[in-house]
């Protein structure tokens, strides 16, 4: 079926259902972006837990060298 509009308002409206198709676009756009934003934001947090985790590692470990070496 191909679908031809005469003016810019028609193709705004869609032959009457413009609300309904546009409104589900600009639902859809948004959903898009919130999970770009969602995504972003997760991975920054996940990336700050690991840093801390990675941290708390390395001070485990210098303090079982330092143990280490004053028993030793």
């Amino acid at each position: 079926m191909h679908m031809q509009f005469d003016s810019f308002s028609e193709f705004l409206a869609m032959g009457g259902y413009g609300f309904y198709v546009w409104l589900s676009i600009g639902v859809c756009l948004l959903c898009m972006v919130l999970l770009v934003i969602a995504s972003k934001i997760e991975k920054r947090r996940l990336l700050k837990i690991i840093r801390k985790e990675s941290a708390r590692k390395e001070r485990m470990r210098k303090a079982r060298q330092a143990k280490r070496t004053t028993a030793g």
